[in-house]
């Protein structure tokens, strides 16, 4: 199979999602003559295996192993199995995205940046996409649509990428850039460097042409240090620590560096100024660097919409099983859930340190959901009827209290506080004023994201069901489940 995942005759395709995967493709390489693939996975609440004959693809999602040897016989016979397919798609044959049914989970919202997920071949690197695009065109398409960065991790998270650009190009010594694929609060990342890791190397190349680099180097987890380590070609890989802390920029280049003590830095200056070992870095997570290419691949973009481009949405917590859904910025994000079966009406939006709500009816642009009081991180979490929104705030205090870096005061000393205080509600002492005096504190003088991020939960969690830290304060529990805070 091409890069591109055009069809070339009949062939397999099997997500790697799937349990078993490896030895699935294996036992249809020796039992069938049919082409196999192991791709990527889609984001899609299932596995895949898709069977492609003549511009048709027949997509299965709980199949045996008996069932899929049976099902390659049919298409090595040249019949396309379709008894107890989920969907079956007809398409043009030189497609190179995944088809799309007309319902279920994969027909919610846009699939731009999700479309080669789950269907192109992740072991080949494809054509570069700005090869003949100059530098100047380059910086001129983004600055001129205004296209922002995506992910906590992001260098220009929420910002255009070329306020970052500029400096790193014109600052002293080789500029550098770093992809940040290992934000482990969400895993969205994770999957297109499974999926697509050549389109994310190739934005990457683009990026440093943009700002004269000449060197890349890439943060990933341990899942997509594989799929990134086949496809590289210059790039330099490494296995990033599992820790929630590096999925602040600085602290995931004080971690490049091998430091003992992870902290985060000081700013001004910032990254692209003076990042790894004192070289101007431009930190960039694949989420961003598919929205770059997509850009510079004729994608449209409206110049006029403030968060131009898609917004990838990992859906998780009281649901059958978590999906990414990709939503254009000006859909409202409770589109999001018709890709899975939400159990319960509650919300964290924005990760660990997301913010609480009733609802999602609001656009899923960085300005709608920062105006929220929200994360941008790309996560809405589905709390159930039987979690403790109290109990729930006060577990997320105690991570930040615990995991913070140390290094400024008011976080280190802000979340401790707070963590003391959310305790004392159950001691009938609830004093709203000074939880919400002590957030502002936090959001407002941390040094890094991560104490601002981290007085979300509480400021938010008392605008929705401030009623229900009262009634914790009464000794009652709205969801009885709540025995206290640890």
């Amino acid at each position: 199979m091409s890069a591109t995942g055009v069809e070339a005759g009949p062939l397999i395709r099997i997500t790697s999602d799937m349990p078993d995967c490896r030895s699935v493709v294996a036992e249809l390489e020796a039992t069938v003559e049919v082409p196999v693939t192991s791709v990527g996975p889609a984001g899609t609440p299932f596995s895949m295996c898709l069977y492609t004959l003549a511009g048709r693809t027949a997509i299965f999602t709980e199949q045996t192993l008996t069932e899929i040897v049976n099902a390659a016989k049919a298409l090595e016979r040249g019949e396309l199995p379709t008894e107890n397919a989920y969907a079956v798609v007809e398409h043009d044959v030189e497609i190179s995205k995944l088809p799309i049914p007309n319902s279920g989970p994969l027909s919610v919202g846009t699939r731009r940046i999700l479309g080669p997920c789950g269907w192109v071949d992740p072991t080949v690197r494809p054509e570069p996409i700005a090869e003949e695009i100059d530098t100047e065109s380059v910086f001129d398409r983004v600055r001129a649509v205004g296209l922002r960065g995506r992910g906590r991790a992001d260098g220009a998270a929420g910002e255009v990428l070329t306020d970052i650009w500029k400096p790193a190009a014109e600052a002293e010594g080789e500029p550098v850039v770093v992809v940040h694929t290992a934000d482990t609060d969400c895993r969205i990342d994770e999957l297109l460097c499974r999926s697509v890791p050549g389109y994310v190397l190739d934005g990457a190349r683009t990026v440093a042409e943009a700002i004269g680099a000449t060197d890349v180097a890439v943060m990933t987890t341990e899942p997509s240090f594989e799929p990134l380590e086949v496809v590289a070609d210059g790039e330099i890989i490494h296995r990033a620590p599992d820790s929630f802390l590096i999925g602040e920029p600085t602290m995931a280049l004080e971690a490049l560096e091998g430091n003992d003590r992870i902290e985060a830095r000081r700013r001004p200056p910032g990254p692209e100024e003076w990042g790894l070992y004192g070289r101007p870095t431009v930190i960039h997570t694949p989420r961003t660097l598919l929205q770059l290419r997509a850009l510079l691949d004729g994608a449209a973009f409206d110049p006029e919409n403030a968060d131009p481009g898609t917004r990838l949405v990992s859906v998780r917590g009281a649901v059958t099983a978590p999906a990414v859904v990709e939503l254009r910025t000006e859909s409202s994000l409770s589109k999001a859930l018709e890709a899975v079966e939400p159990g319960g009406e509650r919300y964290v939006v924005g990760g660990k340190f997301g913010g609480f709500t009733e609802s999602l009816d609001l656009p899923a642009s960085v300005q709608a959901l920062s105006a929220a009081g929200f994360g941008t991180e790309g996560v809405v979490e589905v709390l159930g009827p039987g979690e403790c929104v109290v109990a729930t705030v006060g577990e997320r205090a105690a991570f930040a209290r615990e995991t913070n870096c140390g290094r400024c005061v008011p976080c280190r000393e802000g979340s401790k506080q707070l963590h003391k205080s959310l305790r004392s509600v159950y001691d009938g002492k609830f004093d709203p004023e000074a939880l919400r005096t002590l957030s502002r504190v936090m959001g407002a003088t941390s040094l890094c994201a991560f104490g601002e991020a981290a007085a979300r939960p509480i400021t938010t969690a008392l605008e929705a069901f401030e009623p229900e830290f009262r009634a914790h304060a009464e000794g009652r529990c709205p969801a009885g489940s709540c025995g206290g805070l640890q």
